[in-house]
Formats: C-alpha cells, structure tokens, sequence
C-alpha cells in the first residue's frame, strides 16, 4: 500500500471515528437534558410538559409576540389569554379565605379569582411595556353579583373614559358602557384612589395594601428566578 492511499484511508477512519464521537456525545448529551442518565429508564411521557408548564410557556410565547404590538392588541391579547382560565374561589383553590397569587401560581393551577385575573393582566401588560400610569387595579362592586368584584382599567389619557378588561365579560369595553360595575377605589404600584362619584382622590401611595405589596414582591422573585422571554 503506497504511502498516498495509506493517509487516504487514515484519514477517512478518523473522519468515521469522529463523527460516530459527536453522535455517541450528542446522544449523551440528550439523556443528560431528559434525566435519562440514571440507572431507571425513564419514560419518554415523563419529559413531555404538562398542561401547567405549557401555559407557563404559552405565556412567555405571548410576551415575546407582542411585545412590539400596538397597545390595544396587547390588551386584547392579554385578555382573551388569561379569560380561558378558570375561575376558582380562594377558599376552593388555596384553601384560605383571600390570597392574590402571581400569574405564575395561576397558569400552573389553570385558575384563580378575580383579583387574580386582573392582577395577572396587569403583571402581563406591564411586561409588555405598558406605563403603570395607564393602568389601574379596580376594586368595583357588581351590581349582577351583588359583591365586590375587581378588573383591570387601561386610561389611553389621565382624563379618558378607561377601558375596562374583566374576567367576567369578553368584550373589552368602556368604563362608561359598564353600568353594573360601581368603581370604589383603585390603585397601581404608585398609589391608591378612591373614586367619588365622577372623580378619583388620590389616597397616597399603594404600601398600605398589604396583599399587593406581597404579590409584586413575590411576582419579582419568581421573575428573578425565571426570566420572561426577551
């Protein structure tokens, strides 16, 4: 064999070991990422997502999509998202009597109550760019409940009719087309107001609430923890 044909084939050998390497490296390398690496086979059902997590990851695909979308798309995104959750009463759900859970809690447990709703609207629209300024958590009472309700406003303008976005209702309307909601106070992460007949006062800063200021706490450190899709 000549010196020519002999590296020929050398070469093609180790050009063979090489790719069979990165095969057996890759195949490694999936077992790792699947948990498949211990000494149980591990079936292939168990690394598929379940319902939760893929709201959890419909969720960060929403963000992502919209993010450089009009604003009124974005409401409309948002709200028709959260709406197909179920509504669950805080007593059913958690087992306690009032308790605001992040977006996360609630596309995990596939629902919430109506603060949680509009809370996790908020939370969504707020990662989306939308000014604190232009939204508001609005405690009402409902006229048709017959209770107090909460929903999330959206103000185009300080001094415009808001839009209101509701679990109740799909339709995102106009606060002035929502004569069965009675507005009470409101607030956002920069303060709360009380609403008094055609207008709101300004009660100060929004730390009085304690549910909320534990909320935005906890939403941040699951943030922290899971970065939203940039």
């Amino acid at each position: 064999m000549t010196d020519t044909r002999r590296y020929a084939l050398n070469k093609k050998r180790r050009a063979i070991f090489t790719l069979l390497l990165s095969a057996v490296t890759l195949v490694i390398f999936l077992l790792f990422l699947s948990g498949c690496g211990t000494k149980k086979k591990v079936p292939a059902e168990a690394v598929t997502l379940d319902a939760g997590q893929q709201r959890i990851v419909d969720w960060h695909v929403l963000i992502k999509e919209q993010r450089d979308a009009p604003e009124m798309e974005k409401l409309k995104s948002v709200n028709d998202f959260f709406n197909r959750l179920e509504f669950v009463d805080d007593l059913d759900h958690w087992g306690k009597d009032d308790y605001w859970a992040t977006p996360q809690e609630m596309l995990v447990s596939n629902g919430g109550d109506c603060e949680d709703f509009a809370t996790a609207k908020y939370f969504t629209l707020r990662q989306l760019a939308i000014p604190d300024e232009k939204l508001r958590l609005v405690y009402v009472k409902s006229l048709e409940l017959k209770q107090p309700h909460m929903v999330l406003s959206y103000y185009a303008e300080p001094t415009s009719d808001p839009l209101i976005m509701d679990n109740l209702v799909s339709a995102i309307l106009f606060a002035s087309q929502r004569t069965d909601l009675i507005p009470v106070y409101s607030f956002n992460a920069q303060g709360l107001w009380l609403t008094k007949k055609e207008r709101s006062e300004r009660l100060g800063g929004a730390e009085r609430l304690s549910l909320w200021q534990a909320l935005q706490s906890r939403f941040n450190q699951e943030i922290l923890a899971a970065p939203l899709s940039q």
